[in-house]
């Protein structure tokens, strides 16, 4: 059985609302190189898990290959091998249980 380590570090919030399930209050990694990088804005995580939720979700729309999620921010960083429609992102966030905001221009 392969398993999965995510690092977190605890940011407080005055509206965080953790579910407590991981025991964590924050997590980022740095996202890899890819052919194309997108920044999403995402409402509603809080804690470790909620990082691995949306990750899973979002690895598994074709093309993806990396993901990092900053939560002091509540971005989401796409690398991915070709263009991702809004649509497709909000649906694998809204599968991971959280709400796509929009697209980060920048």
């Amino acid at each position: 059985m392969s398993e999965t380590t995510v690092t977190v570090e605890s940011a407080a919030t005055e509206t965080s609302s953790c579910c407590g399930s991981c025991g964590t209050g924050a997590g980022a990694a740095p996202a890899a190189e890819s052919a194309r990088t997108s920044v999403f804005q995402v409402k509603g995580m809080t804690c470790g898990h909620c990082v691995t939720s949306v990750t899973a979700e979002l690895k598994k729309l074709d093309g993806v290959d990396d993901v990092a999620v900053d939560l002091a921010t509540g971005t989401v960083t796409v690398g991915s091998t070709r263009s991702l429609a809004d649509s497709e992102v909000a649906a694998a966030v809204d599968e991971a249980g959280y709400e796509l905001v929009g697209r980060v221009e920048g």
